[in-house]
């Protein structure tokens, strides 16, 4: 998203450019040195934007060092549908060196990707972006869509394009035989809606950063989804998202960061990254109460349940040169449905979305803005 690519510099004035440490050390927003979690079988992170990442080489280099050997990177078509497909040898290749260095001699995490367009970003969806979407989705190394969806909270753009665009790209999801990544965000009813009307991703969907109660979360249960849970998890505040992690059936359950926000305690108001999924699985173990072998069964378990739902081979669709012509022919088309929309919007006094800055300067306070942007 561009109002989250900002992060990387003070010019947004969401927060100066940290210290970098070339080193596997994690370290406290005022550089205190704290301890890894001790944890005995390898950990995924199935939701992180690494080129949104200073040093996406780095962040690679520490996932291996700490058994974070499992990493899903989201790509928006809307802002960067490049980077991350052209740059990621050069990243794997420099996070070996650094292991090198280090002396730890362990491959880097296998990275897949997802690309979809943000609903900040929805008024900015075009027939380019769709083809850039399709594109993306061809390629081999994206295993979903995402992330996609509803956020009521920010309203960067008009709720009925972020409405269709949500649709049209569930549409596409079905088409390419691809399973969906959901941001919701104060929306869970309308999200719940579409979802019912315009039918469950058939390869299967997963509630991104989920961090509300379980009654909440039970729904998107029943339709079959798969939940995330995050650096949320870890906050001293989110009993009732505890509570619900501990009622979410372990065969749903995935664990994931959202970097570079919402860094898990004992790193709140750092830059979050991969690496940093190793303190929420152990926050997950301990809401769950287990320790020693039910505390590897159940991590085992949620590590494969991120392995299944992403790691996975390609689709027909994608093995298929002709079916990927038909979707990206269609394309214009689809585009000018959505420009109807758009007008319709405007006919009904909807203004089309603010600039990503200015719906920055309305955000939360700028030591929150890791935190809560997503």
């Amino acid at each position: 998203m561009s109002a989250t690519s900002a992060i990387t510099g003070s010019d947004a004035g969401l927060q100066e450019q940290p210290e970098v440490f070339w080193d596997a050390l994690f370290r406290t927003a005022k550089g205190k040195e704290v301890l890894a979690p001790q944890l005995s079988c390898p950990v995924a992170d199935s939701h992180a934007h690494l080129d949104m990442l200073s040093h996406p080489e780095l962040a690679l280099a520490r996932c291996a060092a700490h058994g974070v050997d499992f990493v899903v990177s989201v790509i928006d078509p809307a802002e960067d549908a490049h980077t991350t497909y052209e740059n990621l040898k050069a990243w794997e290749h420099e996070a070996l060196r650094l292991l090198d260095e280090w002396g730890i001699h362990v491959p880097t995490p296998r990275v897949r990707a997802i690309i979809g367009c943000h609903p900040h970003n929805a008024s900015r969806y075009t027939a380019q972006v769709e083809e850039a979407l399709i594109k993306g989705a061809s390629n081999p190394l994206t295993s979903a869509i995402g992330e996609i969806g509803l956020d009521y909270h920010y309203d960067l753009s008009p709720r009925p394009r972020q409405q269709e665009v949500f649709k049209r790209q569930l549409a596409l999801a079905n088409e390419m035989i691809l399973p969906v990544a959901l941001h919701i965000r104060e929306a869970h009813a309308d999200a719940l809606s579409i979802l019912e009307q315009e039918g469950m991703p058939l390869a299967g969907t997963l509630l991104h950063c989920f961090n509300l109660d379980f009654e909440t979360l039970k729904p998107f249960l029943k339709l079959g989804c798969h939940v995330a849970y995050g650096g949320p998890l870890t906050f001293k505040k989110s009993d009732e998202l505890r509570q619900a992690a501990k009622q979410t059936p372990v065969g749903r359950i995935i664990t994931e960061t959202d970097a570079p926000y919402m860094a898990p305690e004992p790193l709140r108001g750092t830059m979050n990254s991969p690496e940093n999924t190793v303190f929420t699985a152990q926050r997950l173990v301990d809401a769950f109460g287990y320790e020693g072998r039910k505390a590897v069964q159940l991590l085992t378990q949620v590590y494969e349940n991120a392995r299944n739902f992403f790691d996975r081979d390609t689709s027909s669709w994608q093995d298929n040169p002709k079916a990927i012509q038909i979707l990206l022919d269609k394309a214009a088309e689809v585009a000018v449905g959505l420009d109807n929309v758009a007008a319709a919007e405007v006919a009904m006094g909807l203004d089309q979305a603010a600039p990503i800055a200015a719906g920055l300067d309305q955000a939360a306070e700028p030591t929150n803005t890791l935190e809560e942007m997503s």
